[in-house]
């Protein structure tokens, strides 16, 4: 099966590419969870502008990538969760809450894919996080996580 990747995905592709995989792996995963669709004449075209947008989101090189870095550990990023009295949190917070909560502090764009955390976050208090900017790079920044 020929897809065009609409998103990265690790071991096949980044965004833009256009692959061949088993049926299966295509029909049942990648297309269901939009990380690809069919090719197709009419979908070739829009490879080039699915390229254009990688492009404006993806870090530019380590020195790009170094002026990420110090942006983001200079942020002061809190994220505010349900809890009981006792500090424990009702759920757990995500990488994707801590993405929101980059860009609510006014940091630069991260994709909650490129964040790392040291296990599940279930208590009120600083957690330490890391985010992969390049492969050379990684920021580790101080996520404190307060009680809602």
């Amino acid at each position: 099966m020929k897809l065009i990747l609409t998103q990265d995905v690790t071991g096949l592709g980044e965004s833009g590419d256009v692959v061949e995989v088993k049926d299966g792996y295509g029909r049942n995963y990648l297309v269901p969870r939009g990380l690809a669709m069919a090719w197709t004449k009419g979908a070739e075209k829009q490879i080039e502008q699915i390229r254009r947008a990688r492009f404006a989101r993806e870090i530019r090189g380590i020195d790009h990538a170094k002026e990420v870095q110090a942006a983001l550990e200079a942020l002061e990023v809190t994220v505010a969760a349900r809890a009981h009295d006792e500090g424990h949190l009702f759920g757990s917070v995500t990488e994707a809450d801590i993405a929101a909560a980059i860009r609510e502090a006014g940091g630069p764009p991260v994709e909650k894919r490129a964040i790392g955390l040291p296990g599940h976050i279930k208590n009120v208090g600083p957690v330490k996080a890391t985010v992969v900017l390049h492969p050379e790079v990684t920021a580790v920044l101080t996520v404190i996580v307060v009680a809602a």
